[in-house]
């Protein structure tokens, strides 16, 4: 299972709609398998298909802390059929942002509908920091970063930063 490159904002890909999957084969289990070995090698808490050059509606997320057993969902064709009104606050990253974070207000819980890895229909129900890393993922896979949410001066100096950075990395030292 090969770790994938992560792709860096600014990047058009980044801005993709991403496609539904149409069926769950081993190709799509591989990308999975990839992802999830990406997504903890970074180390992150969640990974769409999008950010590793894959349009396609797939995520992956486990936001289980280091002393916690593991919570890995793998997602496919994830959709929200519910979202809670009472909203809650956290700190959000992003392996296509790094080193940049915020403060995000989002609901508390959802439910989710989505394919498994055999390509049964299943629901979701959840809450709390795992509930926000399912809807950034989810995000993802509409071309929405999380600066997208931020005030348009402060996601301009983020997105300016990380040009810049990119920049200078692709010059000859």
């Amino acid at each position: 299972m090969p770790r994938l490159p992560v792709i860096i904002a600014p990047d058009r890909r980044l801005k993709i709609r991403s496609k539904p999957v149409v069926r769950v084969d081993g190709r799509v289990r591989a990308l999975v398998d990839d992802m999830v070995e990406t997504m903890y090698a970074a180390p992150g808490m969640g990974l769409a298909a999008v950010q590793v050059g894959a349009a396609e509606r797939v995520i992956v997320v486990d936001s289980s802390r280091q002393d916690e057993q593991p919570q890995l969902l793998q997602l496919i064709n994830p959709e929200l059929v519910w979202a809670s009104d009472e909203l809650a606050t956290y700190e959000e990253g992003c392996l296509s942002l790094p080193e940049f974070y915020a403060e995000m207000t989002r609901p508390a819980a959802v439910e989710i509908r989505y394919l498994d890895l055999e390509g049964e229909n299943r629901t979701l129900k959840t809450e709390g920091v795992q509930a926000t890393c399912v809807q950034h993922e989810m995000d993802h896979l509409d071309g929405i970063l999380f600066v997208d949410h931020l005030s348009p001066v402060r996601r301009s100096i983020i997105l300016r930063k990380l040009a810049k950075a990119k920049k200078q990395a692709l010059q000859p030292t």
